[in-house]
């Protein structure tokens, strides 16, 4: 851990590169760029250039891109679409809600997830978290099952997989009385790469939803996402959905391009080596970081790899709420880091949310959401940058400290 005398040095010395903007808990570009990626999109550009070519819909690029992911998370299928939260309004469509059915989801999330349950007429049913994991807590899930369950939708949090045995144990033992099977449907928008039990995120569940948005794992030109299955039958239907529903049923367009996909397929040949990266620069901020009293450092289980796509830290539960946002005032403020909340509760953060959903106590939801901050992690900070941060946060923890026993 910094001593004081190190911390000094390091903030006396100022905020290093870059200066003249806050450095944000989400850096806006996750999966980074090489010359194998612009030459890929320029390449692809190239080959479209005729008339007889152009960028049409159904690129061999796009298959290929499908194939590989598919390959790489272990699962039968990939539908390469624009972006996660388009794969989660699919996924709700696939279910065919009916008025009253119910999707149970960790309240602790972002928005998308539910408000594609809401776009489909369904039921939001907030459940509670893994205070560890912040991953949804199956004990908690298996509560709240009724008989107008129709599906489980579990977050990969900030780089950890769910626990996906368990949830497909208890969508198997509590099947709805018409749809059999409960399904599960994974967010994977912030895991892509990620393991568990052995396998990659991706590869179990009814459906998992990637995103390749600019500040994620890996990135198709901004935007983007991928749907993994299992499901033949669901596979064909997706893909006929994002493309205008093909000859007999509902659809429109969902499509990733021509150049996203060239793009893609060079970034998952590099996913492995980015999250190795993220994965070390996390255990250099542990060992930064070891041993400070008033947090808690990200947890990962023995079975599974994190790929920390935000470094989630806990504040004691004393400093829940004032605490917590002092240390991130003073970390704006003072050194101009720019800490995420990654994420409370829907319902306490987006009023649409709040109107729209019954919403009731979550003991451990509503506790995380006043305790959890995420300083800025990216595997291209160099050692002064990382030290910096560091630093800035032992200072801020101290001037929270002296506050709260005013």
């Amino acid at each position: 851990m910094l001593d004081d005398q190190t911390r000094h040095n390091i903030l006396s010395r100022g905020k290093p590169e870059p200066k003249d903007f806050p450095w944000w808990g989400e850096p806006n570009l996750g999966g980074w760029y090489t010359e194998a990626e612009v030459e890929a999109a320029v390449s692809a550009i190239r080959d479209s250039m005729d008339w007889t070519t152009g960028f049409g819909p159904d690129a061999k690029v796009i298959a290929e891109f499908e194939e590989v992911f598919a390959e790489y998370c272990g699962a039968q299928f990939a539908i390469a679409i624009n972006s996660c939260g388009t794969g989660l309004d699919l996924a709700m469509r696939c279910l065919n809600l009916k008025p009253g059915d119910e999707v149970i989801s960790p309240a602790v999330n972002y928005k998308a997830a539910h408000m594609a349950i809401l776009d489909q007429g369904g039921k939001v049913v907030f459940c509670d978290i893994d205070p560890r994991t912040l991953n949804l807590d199956p004990v908690d899930v298996e509560k709240r099952i009724t008989l107008r369950t129709r599906a489980i939708l579990p977050v990969h949090m900030n780089g950890l997989s769910a626990p996906m045995d368990e949830l497909l144990d208890i969508a198997k033992r509590n099947a709805h009385p018409v749809y059999g099977a409960l399904k599960v449907i994974g967010d994977a928008a912030r895991s892509c790469g990620a393991s568990y039990k052995g396998t990659k995120v991706g590869a179990k569940g009814w459906m998992n939803v990637f995103s390749f948005q600019t500040q994620k794992l890996m990135t198709t030109l901004g935007e983007g996402g991928m749907i993994t299955t299992n499901d033949k039958k669901l596979g064909d239907r997706l893909r006929n959905m994002r493309q205008f529903g093909g000859e007999q049923q509902w659809g429109s367009n969902y499509k990733m391009s021509k150049v996203q996909a060239a793009v893609g397929l060079v970034q998952l040949r590099r996913l492995d080596e980015m999250n190795a990266k993220r994965k070390e620069a996390a255990k250099r901020r542990n060992e930064l970081l070891s041993g400070v009293s008033e947090i808690i450092l990200p947890y990962e289980p023995r079975d599974c790899e994190h790929v920390y796509y935000v470094y989630s830290i806990l504040v004691k539960h004393e400093w829940a709420g004032e605490g917590r946002d002092s240390i991130i005032s003073v970390m704006n403020d003072n050194f101009g880091i720019v800490c995420s909340i990654s994420n409370p509760p829907t319902y306490s953060r987006w009023s649409y949310i709040l109107r729209n959903c019954q919403t009731q106590p979550l003991a451990v939801s509503d506790d995380i959401g006043k305790r959890l901050f995420c300083p800025p992690l990216h595997p291209s900070f160099n050692e002064e940058q990382e030290l910096y941060i560091c630093a800035s946060l032992l200072e801020a923890i101290e001037i929270t400290k002296n506050k709260m026993a005013c």
